[in-house]
């Protein structure tokens, strides 16, 4: 049942395009269900939403990994690229999930503690891909970590501005512009 729930609040995200009209009420009666039933699995709708947000990453992460296996493991630059695309990918077929994802993006367990969140797993999974083209032979003009960061954040950008036309032009545009960006980072 907790699946359904979850799937069920994935589609109202998709159609609302984001977290703010995700009610109990519209998951359950999108599930069929009593809104009580939720209950059982989500102590409130904070707890539905993390719960979303932690699928809907499983989702992006399995993505961007199948991606990545897509291609043998002695084509590094390849394989970096294949996660970046499968990332822009979702972003752009998945608003809704993506500003949930943005939007709740980072925390800190503690004070003091390293950050946690989708998105910096995100970017830790592009460092882990930088690093294998270092160890390959292949020089970076930044260390893996910053190179991760700055292919990110340009993707992000691309995928911002792709969200934010109001006609949803320019979808095509977002991989060679990603393409070009992993390749600024390499010395």
């Amino acid at each position: 049942m907790r699946g359904e729930i979850l799937a069920a609040a994935g589609r109202l995200l998709a159609e609302l395009g984001g977290e703010d009209g995700l009610t109990i009420r519209g998951v359950a009666r999108a599930v069929g269900i009593a809104p009580a039933s939720i209950y059982q699995h989500f102590s409130d709708r904070a707890e539905l939403v993390r719960g979303l947000l932690d699928h809907e990453y499983a989702r992006l992460a399995d993505s961007m990994r199948a991606a990545e296996e897509t291609l043998g493991v002695t084509d590094v630059v390849g394989r970096v690229r294949a996660q970046i695309h499968a990332y822009c990918a979702f972003a752009l077929e998945n608003p809704g999930h993506y500003r949930l994802m943005l939007a709740n993006g980072a925390s800190r367990p503690e004070p003091g503690a390293r950050a946690e969140g989708p998105l910096l797993d995100v970017i830790d999974r592009l460092a882990a891909g930088f690093e294998r083209c270092v160890a390959a032979g292949h020089e970076l003009r930044v260390s893996p970590g910053r190179a991760a960061a700055i292919v990110f954040v340009g993707a992000h950008g691309r995928v911002a501005l792709f969200h934010s036309v109001l006609n949803r032009t320019g979808a095509e545009l977002v991989e060679p512009f990603v393409d070009e960006l992993v390749s600024l980072v390499f010395a």
